[in-house]
């Protein structure tokens, strides 16, 4: 398992925005975001990745954990 299941590129914002993940043990890109949430649990990100289509990537702010997970 990789040491960061995703990583974010953080401009002005505490967690910034995903540009990669990892899925079945491979890094994939983030082609595009979809949707962005955040609530008092966490942040929720609907990203596209062009070769495997869409994922949700789920940041547990009382946790420090990503879940990726494909719907």
């Amino acid at each position: 398992m990789p040491p960061d299941l995703v990583e974010c590129r953080s401009d002005h914002a505490y967690l910034g925005y995903p540009v990669g993940f990892y899925w079945l043990n491979q890094r994939l890109e983030v082609t595009s975001i979809l949707s962005e949430a955040r609530d008092s649990s966490g942040y929720a990100f609907k990203v596209i990745n062009q070769e495997f289509g869409c994922f949700d990537l789920i940041y547990d702010s009382s946790t420090d954990h990503w879940s990726v997970q494909q719907p």
